[in-house]
């Protein structure tokens, strides 16, 4: 058999609805992580759905509970020689809530129903049907060797990355010998965009900043206490416009990043952000001045306003509020001085004139990426070219966060993620779906990535 012969199997495996049975029956377990009942169904998709599809491809497996008692973890290996390269994936079983009632159509979130080229359920994109592809190539494969794959390969399935995979980084440190690689190379979150496959290095980071004014308990009579009493939401108002202006940009130096590097400018010089019909528009004079779309998303920082609430918006009193919050969120790539981040925001917030405005941080996400000189980068590019007629796009990072610094710092790993969803999957709402085409050039890819791993074994 021949690396045409093994692609050619894993499109036979998606055309003959084979693939999609089985991520039908993945969907079909409610592992809703941020649902305190979820608990039996998480481990029951380890257990009972994945360690049985492992065992067929080879893999010995084990569960490894969490220090936190939260969801557990799944470790599968498959070794077939010391000397041979390996490779380390990863995936996550857990979804968000299915939001039942409120897809398109009464839509069951939990079975996937196939409209056009869409394939919608829970977790079709994020991220069961993309750890799916990777073990479906694998196995094709495998099978196209003659019961081989010329690597070792090692997965670890975790099933509490929607709620800020709390235990991965304890539980990675603790087995780290268990995790020995020489790559990492998984799947999550989308393409750049639906026809180009792409490729990420790492992630940008994450931190909430949680701003808080409170003046004084209840509301007061405006026409009584107006012009005399200090208004709390103006007063956040003016502070979230003292951090970032009405264009989206930043006002605060200490939560830039470093100048972008030429590695970063070329990598970015052919990506165009490109949204499609169904997605929205870009905004015109938004974000940083001179900088391409794909450098705004890819490169640079952006302070969000995620939510903010004075007063009862649904049913406004003549009053005015005694306190408002808001929570912002600081986006941010490799180079920046994230841990001076909150005192920064709170000695400029005091410098100019807002002293009552209590400032906090919660929930950070660390940013981390793969240099580009990693051979491992090329080596990947040249695979997908090969497999797909096109260059891919390659991303210094994702623009969302994902748990990549474990794996890049933690275990010191060059990371290669090859995601197989695109920015219009609704994976966070209502009508979450992958695309057909998308998901059988997908599965193509991961065939000819494992192929040419297998090739390097034979090397």
């Amino acid at each position: 058999m021949t690396r045409t012969d093994a692609i050619a199997r894993v499109r036979d495996h998606f055309r003959s609805g084979e693939f999609l049975e089985i991520l039908n029956r993945r969907v079909g377990y409610r592992t809703e992580s941020q649902q305190p009942n979820s608990g039996d169904a998480l481990r029951a998709y380890l257990t009972d759905e994945l360690q049985p599809a492992f065992a067929e491809l080879g893999f010995t497996s084990k569960l490894i509970e969490p220090p936190s008692g939260k969801g557990p973890f799944l470790f599968a290996d498959y070794r077939e020689d010391a000397s041979l390269p390996t490779v380390l994936t990863y995936g996550h079983g857990d979804v968000v809530d299915g939001m039942a009632g409120e897809w398109r159509d009464n839509l069951d979130p939990w079975r996937i129903t196939i409209r056009g080229e869409r394939v919608y359920g829970r977790g079709t994109a994020d991220n069961k049907g993309q750890h799916s592809i990777n073990m479906s190539a694998l196995r094709m494969v495998r099978e196209a060797r003659g019961g081989r794959l010329g690597f070792n390969a090692k997965f670890i399935i975790e099933t509490g990355e929607e709620i800020g995979s709390p235990d991965l980084r304890k539980v990675c440190e603790g087995h780290r010998d268990e995790l020995k690689a020489d790559m990492f190379l998984a799947s999550d979150g989308p393409r750049l965009t639906a026809e180009r496959p792409t490729i990420f290095l790492g992630c940008r980071g994450g931190l909430r900043i949680h701003l808080d004014v409170n003046l004084r308990d209840g509301g007061h009579h405006s026409g009584n206490w107006g012009g005399v009493l200090a208004n709390a939401a103006t007063i956040l108002s003016n502070a979230i416009a003292c951090l970032v202006n009405e264009k989206g940009q930043m006002r605060l130096e200490a939560l830039k990043p470093p100048r972008i590097s030429n590695a970063v400018r070329n990598a970015l010089a052919d990506v165009k952000v490109e949204p499609t019909a169904d997605e929205p528009a870009l905004s015109p004079n938004w974000g940083e001045e001179g900088l391409s779309p794909a450098e705004r998303l890819y490169a640079w920082n952006t302070l969000e306003v995620l939510a903010m609430s004075s007063g009862n918006i649904a049913s406004p009193a003549n009053a005015i509020p005694g306190e408002a919050h808001a929570v912002l969120q600081l986006r941010f790539v490799v180079g920046t001085r994230i841990e001076q981040a909150v005192d920064a925001v709170r000695r400029h917030l005091h410098a100019n004139g807002f002293p009552m405005v209590e400032v906090k941080a919660a929930q950070s996400f660390a940013a981390s990426r793969t240099d580009f000189d990693s051979p491992w980068v090329n080596w990947a590019a040249e695979s997908i070219r090969q497999t797909t007629g096109k260059a891919p796009a390659i991303l210094p990072n994702f623009g969302g966060s994902l748990p990549n610094d474990v794996f890049s710092e933690g275990l010191g790993l060059p990371t290669i993620w090859v995601p197989h969803s695109y920015p219009g999957c609704s994976q966070h709402a209502p009508n979450e779906h992958i695309l057909m085409p998308v998901t059988e050039q997908a599965l193509a890819i991961m065939a000819g990535l494992f192929w040419d791993l297998g090739e390097k074994g034979r090397a």
